[in-house]
């Protein structure tokens, strides 16, 4: 029954996603450097309401991508557009629309998280910046923390920080780049469920780096996409009972995939 009603949800969620048009697209993304190529010609879409987990072994080209998208690095060549937004023509009006978290971002530490807030919505020139804040600081359970600094939070905590720091401007597209990576299980899980209700109603759309939330997952590998689908079925599809097993395969021998075998 509980099946039945996910496969039900992610249909209704697929509808709905034509209709209003992609969040992100991305065609034919190339990134280099001298002869290194480090993204080649990758692309792919995030509809509305979709979590898209963005999967590869290290130096596959994951937070180049994301980088790129985030308008940090300037593509060697392809398109990035936001929400309808071409990324290179409107670069502004493209990134008031985007927000992001990262393990490896973290907020300043000598600021309290209101303070952190306030900042931050200012760089964003959220409107009506108070109330904002108080809306966050309810919503993640942060009015307690509001005057800590957050140097002083646990990491589940300063998780959280950051991810009202990401919803500060109502983004339209959101990118996660290992933010539940230091939590423990519990504490991981709750921010993960709090990710998918945040997408489901505000009807944007994440890319993301962990599979458990997700409606899609994409496998990089040496700068390309290799596979692409839903993490419920793709691993049996390709021969593997878990997608960690996929994975573990797509980042030892990603020709053996590319070419449509098992890897032993």
């Amino acid at each position: 029954m509980e099946r039945r009603a996910g496969e039900h949800d992610r249909a209704l969620r697929s509808v709905t996603a034509a209709a209003e048009g992609d969040v992100l697209r991305v065609e034919r993304l190339c990134k280099t450097y001298h002869r290194t190529v480090a993204v080649d010609e990758v692309s792919f879409v995030v509809r509305p309401r979709e979590i898209v987990a963005l999967l590869g072994p290290n130096g596959a080209g994951k937070t180049t991508t994301i980088n790129m998208v985030l308008g940090v690095l300037e593509p060697t060549s392809g398109a990035i557009t936001v929400d309808g937004v071409d990324l290179a023509r409107h670069r502004a009006r493209a990134l008031e629309r985007t927000n992001f978290a990262a393990v490896y971002a973290p907020l300043p530490g000598n600021l309290t998280v209101r303070q952190n807030l306030r900042v931050f919505g200012m760089i964003y020139g959220v409107k009506s910046l108070g109330a904002r804040i108080g809306e966050l600081l309810a919503e993640f359970d942060l009015v307690r923390f509001a005057d800590t600094k957050c140097g002083l939070l646990s990491s589940g905590e300063q998780t959280r920080v950051a991810l009202a720091k990401a919803m500060l401007n109502r983004p339209r597209l959101l990118l996660l780049d290992e933010p539940t990576a230091s939590l423990d299980p519990a504490t991981a899980h709750d921010i993960r469920a709090r990710i998918r209700e945040l997408t489901t109603r505000l009807g944007g759309g994440v890319l993301y780096e962990v599979e458990e939330v997700c409606d899609r997952v994409l496998f990089l590998s040496r700068g390309k996409i290799l596979l692409e689908g839903d993490p419920r079925t793709l691993p049996e599809q390709h021969g593997y009972a878990t997608l960690e097993e996929l994975f573990i395969a797509v980042a030892r021998e990603p020709l053996s995939l590319e070419a449509g075998g098992r890897v032993a």
